[in-house]
This record gives structure tokens, C-alpha cells and sequence, in this order.
């Protein structure tokens, strides 16, 4: 499995990763499937933010963004990282946080924000075995499926302060 930027070819294949955790799982608070067409954009967008696990096709992806809008937070990234089920457990999911933490700090960056779902305790723990700290948690603040759902902010200091 390679580590690699993404190119507008994968975004098909990252369209169907996002859309089974959107539609299958409360993972995210997101109901709306992507399309191949918004994710190429992403891609397009967030050039030198995005990355994919290659195992003869696309086992998975990382991107990050602002955190938040204003010059305050401009340190400061939050990630979305989603592994197809095969893919998890054999390393393609740190490989990618590490290349992902390695670019935002080459970036100036000094804070990654993981904004964890509370129906999926997998993820919080897969980022607090990364280093990743638990900063807060707002409770019932999202909704999916009739269901009121935590969210779990951790985060993880990539440069001294």
C-alpha cells in the first residue's frame, strides 16, 4: 500500500468510501452522499491537503481544512479520514494521519482537530493511540437518523508552542 496525493481519477473511489460511512453508519452527522463531481473539487481545492491509501485501487483517504474561518485559527486544521473496512487495522490509517500531520506542519500549521462522532468510540481511540488528546465533548449536538449524537473534539499539538 502507497501513501499518495489525490488526483481528481480517485474521486470516484472517494466518493464511494465517504458515502458508505454517510449512509451506513451515524460515523458522520452528514446525510447527503457526495458525488464524484464535489469531491473532484475538493481534490482540485485542497491540493497538497489530500491523500490516499493505494492498494491497486483506493483503500482509503485523509484531507484537512480550516478548522475554523478567522485569522485566529489560521494554526489551526481539522481532518476527515475514512479507511474501506479491509483497509483498517493494517496500518494505511496511521500512514495516512502521519503523512497528513507531516504536511500541515511543513504548512506552518501547529494544531490537528479530530471531530469525532460519539457513536464511534473506534475513532476516538484509533487518535488517542496517535497522540491525539480529548479536549471536549458537546453533548447530543448532532442528529442523524432520529438520533441525537455526541460529537468529540480531540486534538493533537503537531509543533511546540
Amino acid at each position: 500500500m502507497i501513501i499518495r496525493p489525490a488526483t481528481g481519477s480517485d474521486a470516484s473511489a472517494v466518493a464511494a468510501l465517504w458515502n458508505v460511512m454517510i449512509t451506513q453508519t451515524l460515523f458522520t452527522f452528514t446525510s447527503q452522499p457526495k458525488t464524484g463531481a464535489e469531491v473532484e473539487a475538493l481534490i482540485a481545492g485542497r491540493a497538497g491537503q489530500f491523500w490516499v491509501a493505494d492498494a491497486e485501487g483506493v483503500a482509503g483517504f485523509i484531507t484537512y481544512g480550516a478548522f475554523r474561518s478567522g485569522v485566529g485559527y489560521r494554526d489551526a486544521v481539522e481532518h476527515s479520514i475514512v479507511l474501506d473496512a479491509a483497509a483498517q487495522g493494517a496500518g494505511a490509517g496511521r500512514a495516512l494521519m502521519q503523512t497528513a500531520c507531516d504536511a500541515a506542519v511543513a504548512q506552518g500549521r501547529r494544531v490537528m482537530v479530530a471531530a469525532i462522532s460519539g457513536a464511534n468510540p473506534g475513532a476516538v481511540g484509533f487518535h488517542a493511540a496517535l497522540g491525539f488528546d480529548h479536549v471536549g465533548r458537546m453533548p447530543r449536538i448532532g442528529q442523524k437518523n432520529g438520533q441525537q449524537l455526541d460529537l468529540i473534539l480531540m486534538q493533537k499539538m503537531l509543533t511546540p508552542r
